[in-house]
């Protein structure tokens, strides 16, 4: 009897645990890709909601490193070498960091990954820093925060949009 009583007990906390670690993201898990020829980039980022909430100058500070988005650091993904605002980025998988301010934004390339947040952010690991103007985009709001890919050809706009918020950065694919 002790032991059927021992078996019952273990395995109802089994079953019960997954129950409770299966609570979905408050902020869900996002991709965003651009591909040309042999060339693959994808973004992955959490999207986080206004919610009603100040977004720039509030949620997200002016002038303070930002993970550009939720959760985990963004993270970028690229086969084969391309360009980024005119400079040359080696294939490879990179953290995405912003310092946001009102009328620019600094987008920062980094090669440490696996981040949670920027809490750990180490700019010696910087890869490239850039600056980017902020552009309004007036009547058009983004209630979710969206990094998408307008692509011709071998190149591609980087959008990052929140609230009337926009920044674009150029992107190049190498014809190799």
């Amino acid at each position: 009897m002790k032991f059927a009583l021992i078996v019952i007990l273990i395995t109802g906390s089994i079953y019960a645990y997954p129950q409770e670690a299966a609570k979905p993201r408050q902020s869900p898990l996002e991709l965003t890709q651009a591909k040309y020829k042999n060339t693959y980039v994808k973004i992955v980022y959490g999207q986080p909601m206004m919610d009603g909430r100040d977004i720039f100058g509030g949620l997200v500070p002016y002038g303070q490193v930002w993970r550009t988005g939720a959760n985990e650091a963004t993270e970028m993904t690229a086969t084969k070498d391309f360009y980024i605002n005119g400079t040359l980025l080696k294939a490879g998988t990179y953290s995405i960091f912003t310092i946001p301010e009102k009328i620019k934004w600094t987008v920062i390339i980094n090669k440490d990954v696996g981040l949670w947040g920027s809490y750990n952010y180490n700019e010696k690991l910087d890869v490239m820093r850039f600056e980017i103007p902020v552009v309004n985009t007036g009547e058009e709001s983004h209630e979710s925060f969206t990094i998408k890919f307008d692509q011709k050809n071998d190149k591609a706009d980087l959008k990052m949009m929140w609230d009337h918020t926009q920044i674009v950065i150029p992107i190049r694919f190498s014809d190799d």
